[in-house]
This record gives structure tokens, C-alpha cells and sequence, in this order.
């Protein structure tokens, strides 16, 4: 499923309009300004009960190696988006 797919799905679910639907999308999911985003560079986590959790992990920096020349290379630390399935979504699949 795409994101287009996404938007009629939730159209037709809640009677939407196309328009309206895509626009709450972008709203819950767009990577730049979305409501989620914004909450995880803000250092805040978002739990939607039943489905699962959102939220940002921080990653020490560390050294890896090249993998074209084998060089050691140092890899600096960085702040990475993680999901956490809740209970709820993790049943509805089995």
C-alpha cells in the first residue's frame, strides 16, 4: 500500500473527500512538518494505544569500516526514527 492508496482508503472509510483525506495524511505523516515528525524532533514519543509507539533513538557515534577499501571510518552520532508495534496491531495480524 502507497501512500495513494492510503489516502482512498481513508476516504472511503470515513466518507472524506480525496482532497481532505490527503491533506490529513500529510498532516499525520509528512516527514517535514508532520504532526509526528515535529513530536519526535521536539524529543517527545507518540503512543497511539492499541497500534504501537513512535519515537526517537539515539545512536552513540561508533567506528564501522568501508566496506570498499576496508578502512576504518568514524561514524558520527545521530538521532534515528523507531516503531514499536503495540499489542493490538501485533494480534490483528496473526
Amino acid at each position: 500500500m502507497n501512500k495513494s492508496d492510503l489516502v482512498e482508503a481513508l476516504a472511503n472509510a470515513t466518507g472524506m473527500t480525496k482532497a481532505d483525506a490527503s491533506r490529513a495524511v500529510d498532516a499525520m505523516f509528512a516527514p517535514a512538518g508532520g504532526i509526528i515528525s515535529a513530536a519526535l524532533k521536539g524529543g517527545q514519543r507518540v503512543q497511539i494505544t492499541g497500534f504501537g509507539t513512535f519515537e526517537a533513538k539515539h545512536r552513540k557515534a561508533r567506528q564501522g569500516r568501508n566496506p570498499r577499501t576496508g578502512q576504518t571510518i568514524q561514524i558520527r552520532a545521530t538521532n534515528t526514527p523507531a516503531f514499536r508495534a503495540g499489542k493490538g496491531l501485533k494480534d490483528a495480524i496473526q
